[in-house]
């Protein structure tokens, strides 16, 4: 059993130790969810491998709290290990060290200003369609009602305001099959879609200033498939891209854009999540700026914070972990922003 009186840093260490790829789950949950049950001051329930704790104090506003369980598959980097400030290992920055602080501050924050709400979720690091919150959004949306959400995403202690949309594509070459000895019979696909190649590496993404925070669009070529055996000219190749795209686009923009750009190839949607505007401009998000302090900058990524956004929830990014380090084989965390961070989320929350 992880022990929830360990401090920070060595908390954080036990959560990296119990192994979480998406879909891999339940241990954690489980251990989740005992810690949370434990705390008389919190009320708990459970959505499949998705943990929900929170206080009923009767305060005015509501705030929640939000991090995932699972990380990308692991990449020769468990157990953990630690060398000076630095604690090495899947995760620990993307995002259990942000899960070391919630755990904390829900079993010593008994009598907070703001109610809380304390979610911890499977599912995040994969196809939208698995995402734990989305499940718990269709099977009991009061969890996330809120006035405020933070997401526990990696940001170095600053804000991240937003995010950006993204969606995947499969752009599809086709030719002529025939055998590599008459290959003037033939069309060669993967010739074909090196047009494709040459467009998406000559694309000039936009630059987009919303709320004082400027968004960066990318449009990047991230798998490519195609042949059927070394002595046939294939008839069909198959790339995949994905659009990283500005809260200024919906979804349906997005892709209209990527379809315009690759045209006439044939572009098949195969996932898709929106973007979330910033709306530092709404009360609670301005008070938690307040609170927190410093310049917000934009999230450049997708994250949960689309979600609240589509139920008009302002949300925003903030956690401790280093978010150019996520999802690196090489993945750490500085053990003081942790510490950091609680500090900060404290005064936040007791005011």
């Amino acid at each position: 059993m992880i022990d929830l009186s360990l401090p920070a840093d060595a908390l954080t260490a036990s959560l990296v130790d119990v192994p979480s790829p998406s879909g891999g789950e339940t241990r954690l949950a489980d251990e989740v969810e005992s810690m949370m049950r434990n705390q008389s001051h919190l009320t708990v329930e459970r959505d499949g491998d998705a943990v929900m704790a929170r206080t009923d104090v009767g305060a005015a506003q509501r705030v929640v709290i939000a991090g995932h369980l699972d990380t990308v598959p692991v990449a020769d980097n468990l157990p953990s290990r630690r060398e000076g400030d630095k604690l090495y290992g899947c995760g620990t920055s993307d995002m259990k060290s942000g899960l070391a602080v919630m755990l904390r501050l829900a079993a010593t924050v008994t009598a907070p200003r703001h109610d809380i709400t304390w979610l911890f979720y499977d599912n995040e690091e994969t196809d939208a369609a698995h995402n734990g919150l989305g499940r718990v959004l269709r099977n009991d949306p009061q969890w996330l009602k809120a006035d405020l959400a933070v997401l526990m995403e990696p940001t170095a202690n600053r804000v991240e305001a937003g995010c950006q949309g993204t969606l995947r594509v499969l752009v599809v070459a086709t030719g002529k099959r025939a055998h590599s000895a008459r290959s003037w019979l033939g069309n060669n696909a993967i010739h074909a879609a090196g047009e494709v190649l040459t467009r998406l590496s000559h694309y000039e993404a936009r630059r987009v200033m919303i709320d004082g925070c400027e968004y960066r669009e990318g449009l990047n070529a991230v798998r490519i498939e195609g042949g059927v055996s070394g002595n046939v000219v294939p008839d069909r190749c198959t790339i995949a891209v994905n659009h990283r795209f500005a809260p200024d686009r919906t979804e349906a923009e997005a892709l209209a854009h990527v379809q315009e750009l690759l045209s006439p190839f044939e572009c098949v949607l195969t996932d898709s999540a929106p973007a979330a505007p910033p709306r530092l401009g709404e009360p609670a998000a301005a008070d938690f700026l307040a609170a927190i302090g410093g310049a917000p900058t934009a999230k450049l990524g997708w994250t949960d914070v689309a979600r609240f956004a589509s139920l008009g929830i302002p949300a925003v990014n903030f956690g401790p972990g280093d978010p150019n380090l996520a999802h690196t084989r090489e993945e750490y965390v500085e053990l003081p922003l942790i510490g950091e961070c609680e500090r900060m989320l404290r005064g936040y929350l007791t005011g």
